[in-house]
């Protein structure tokens, strides 16, 4: 009787096999048959998952977008039952500054993914990430929450707030990654920022 294959974990074989090699190569220097090899399979397996390199570069994003919930979802179950906006949202940019291996990898590709695709008209024909904005509406989201409940300044704009704490975690990790400062320095920055959205309410 012939092994029937899970396509869906085939997939997500390949695509993490992409993760891995562009986080030690880097993504420009990526190609079909550098993450075959990887993955342990053919050159022709990965091309009937992933017609074009650049579909196989947005289901390599996919997985670190999963990466990156499980990240948060893990702080927030380290902090207990009940976590609040402002600890909620302190897990979810943190959890994206590269501290470690995966958020490592997970800052570098995002970055390198969208500057390639600012001269590379195949990646920019298509969308970044499914949801792009999800990040934003839910640190808005938790802002907005704040506020209602007593605890965040009323006079902020939620929605302002939430992007310039986006881009700002955005740039802290490069700063990381290049060396520029270090993990802890770029933590406390972060949380200077809440301080002033969080405690402006007492």
């Amino acid at each position: 009787m012939p092994k029937l294959v899970d396509h869906e974990e085939r997939r997500r074989q390949i695509a993490d096999a992409l993760v891995r090699v562009a986080g030690r190569r880097g993504l420009h220097a990526v190609g079909m048959r550098d993450v075959a090899a990887e993955a342990g399979v053919s050159l022709r397996l990965v091309q009937y998952y992933f017609q074009t390199k650049e579909m196989l570069l947005f289901h390599g994003l996919e997985r670190l977008a999963e990466g990156f919930t499980a990240r948060v979802g893990a702080r927030l179950a380290a902090i207990g039952p009940g976590p609040g906006p402002r600890a909620t949202a302190e897990a979810l940019l943190l959890a994206s500054l590269p501290t470690d291996g995966e958020s490592r990898t997970f800052h570098l590709l995002f970055s390198s993914y969208a500057l390639l695709s600012v001269t590379d008209e195949a990646l920019a024909a298509q969308p970044f990430l499914a949801n792009p904005k999800t990040a934003e509406d839910g640190l808005a989201g938790l802002l907005e929450r704040a506020q209602g409940d007593g605890l965040a300044d009323p006079g902020i704009d939620a929605r302002m707030e939430a992007v310039s704490l986006l881009a700002m975690t955005a740039t802290l990790g490069t700063g990381i990654l290049v060396g520029q400062r270090t993990p802890e320095a770029a933590v406390a920055v972060l949380r200077h920022h809440l301080d002033r959205i969080f405690t402006a309410a007492a």
